[in-house]
């Protein structure tokens, strides 16, 4: 009885012939280029295809809004950036950073260090501390690589793996342009409200670690919301990141003890007024 059992299990277990015969058939080298190509598609992007693709995004954000024609300015601009970079994670990256000949109010991060802010939130700004904690959020931005993980992500729901593939190792392909479009459509739909509430958090830090005044970030927010809701330069600003009030609710709930251990350190109110030219 146990040995007829043991057989029965057996049978059961072994494939069919029509099980064996289709084995047979499977392409396999077929399928090792499939498991190939969904791996181009979802692995890490390296630093370099990082720095590549955030060139090209910022090339189609510069071709929308020119850079403010004023070279001190940027040189400026380029010099607070830069030192609040090198308090980041990613000191080493390519970082670089431009003044957009833009009214409305906004700043943006690209992959791989390009951060850019327009003309009119500089306008509204009062001192270095508060370009340094706007500046500051933007970074983490890049740190935390939330605007290339935004990317990956819509090239993964959007294209085949054997385009998302071609999109990282051909700069030249029809797919590396659907990415570089996913790239530049995330700045009128904007990140997750969780990214834009660490950059807040972390970007208190970085400002902090540089030497500002930690309330530069909370400052300029109060500004926001203080203007009036419905007016056309906020519009973007306002669909693509959380309220301002919310904002400073959460700096003030989860960040507080920074900001009240750093708020002695320097504002440069006259040194920002002297150096920015932009009209006032």
């Amino acid at each position: 009885m146990t040995r007829a059992l043991f057989l029965v299990c057996l049978l059961a277990l072994a494939p069919s012939a029509q099980a064996q015969f289709n084995l047979r058939d499977l392409n396999i080298n077929k399928l090792i280029d499939t498991a190939k190509n969904v791996g181009k598609a979802t692995r890490e992007i390296d630093e370099k295809d990082e720095i590549a693709i955030g060139h090209d995004v910022a090339a189609r954000l510069v071709g929308a809004a020119a850079l403010v024609n004023d070279a001190h300015t940027q040189s400026y601009v380029n010099s607070v950036g830069r030192w609040l970079a090198l308090q980041s994670e990613r000191p080493g990256l390519p970082w670089r950073f431009g003044v957009l000949e833009a009214p409305q109010v906004n700043a943006f991060a690209v992959p791989g260090g390009t951060i850019f802010i327009t003309r009119g939130l500089l306008e509204k700004m009062r001192s270095e501390a508060e370009l340094g904690g706007v500046l500051a959020h933007e970074i983490v931005h890049v740190v935390k690589k939330h605007h290339l993980k935004a990317i990956q992500k819509g090239a993964m729901a959007q294209l085949s793996a054997d385009a998302a593939g071609a999109a990282l190792s051909n700069v030249n392909s029809e797919a590396r342009s659907k990415l570089v479009s996913f790239g530049t459509e995330i700045y009128s739909r904007g990140l997750d409200k969780s990214d834009e509430l660490e950059a807040d958090r972390l970007g208190v830090v970085i400002a902090a670690r540089a030497g500002y005044d930690a309330y530069g970030l909370p400052s300029v927010l109060q500004t926001l919301q203080a203007m009036n809701a419905s007016d056309s330069a906020l519009a973007l600003m306002f669909k693509t990141h959380p309220t301002p009030a919310e904002r400073l609710a959460m700096l003030s709930e989860r960040m507080q003890p920074t900001l009240d251990a750093y708020s002695g350190q320097p504002q440069l109110r006259e040194r920002f007024i002297q150096q920015v030219k932009v009209a006032r």
